[in-house]
């Protein structure tokens, strides 16, 4: 691969550009952080999807579009006389420097639990002990990701199951609280007993050590390639969806299942 020197002037070719565009480029030189920030939402999401797919290429591709917004975004600061790239560097190799003190202090950290401990708690303190433990988690946040990072905070101060048999019974108790209150439940009560199971069950999967977002994500992908077999094949039939019995399209889906093979 290359050497640190290709690397440092790679990305002093890439602030150079950004320099230029800003400079010269219409569009460029209209934007502003609340006109980008739309596409930098865009361009995660393209490399959280470059991602699911283990496509090497691919995130290669989105994180340069990443990195690009993270330096349009220092230019801007920069342009106001706030900060630029080399702060916000700084302040990152600073902060990073400050939460392993396992490796730059004499800090003790011999496992991954107490690694997170540490770091919760510098966090805590590093905001002069006025923010709580779950004042980290950003609200806009899609709501599977924020509970798994709710709990996971927490976990990290010691509020938490020992093992994931307590939060089995506690996904039980709260499918059968559903099930019971849902014959004559309000639609609000009805939300909030069924938010009770979601959270229930990602608290199980977190404690099982599965991402219940990459789970849901493998799941979506399987349901549409199946989808996309059956409207395909009820095509080949020149047959419409629609006019289609459900077991005619049970069948399809049953076919789908053996014909694409590993997906489970």
């Amino acid at each position: 691969m290359h050497s640190k020197e290709e690397k440092m002037e790679a990305f002093g070719r890439l602030l150079d550009i950004i320099d230029e565009l800003r400079e010269k480029c219409p569009w460029d030189r209209k934007q502003t952080n609340e006109s980008l920030r739309p596409n930098t939402i865009e361009e995660t999401y393209e490399l959280c999807d470059a991602l699911m797919h283990n496509d090497d290429k691919e995130i290669c591709k989105e994180l340069g579009d990443v990195l690009m917004h993270v330096c349009f975004y220092a230019k801007f600061g920069d342009e106001k006389g706030e900060f630029d790239i080399k702060d916000v560097c700084d302040r990152l190799c600073d902060k990073l420097i400050y939460r392993h003190p396992h490796i730059y202090g004499d800090a003790v950290a011999e496992n991954v639990g107490q690694v997170l401990q540490n770091w919760e708690q510098l966090k805590i303190k590093e905001k002069g002990g006025n923010k709580t433990v779950l004042s980290g988690v950003p609200n806009s946040l899609p709501t599977l990701i924020k509970a798994y990072r709710i709990q996971d905070k927490a976990r990290n101060v010691g509020f938490d199951w020992e093992d994931a048999s307590g939060a089995w019974q506690k996904v039980k108790e709260e499918i059968a609280e559903f099930e019971e209150a849902s014959k004559g439940m309000t639609k609000e009560e009805a939300e909030a007993e069924f938010g009770d199971v979601m959270f229930s069950l990602i608290n199980a999967a977190r404690l099982l050590h599965i991402n219940p977002d990459n789970a849901l994500e493998h799941t979506n992908q399987k349901f549409i390639r199946r989808f996309n077999y059956v409207e395909e094949h009820s095509i080949k039939q020149g047959r419409n969806l629609k006019d289609m019995t459900l077991e005619e399209m049970d069948a399809l889906w049953e076919e789908a299942k053996k014909s694409l093979h590993n997906d489970e």
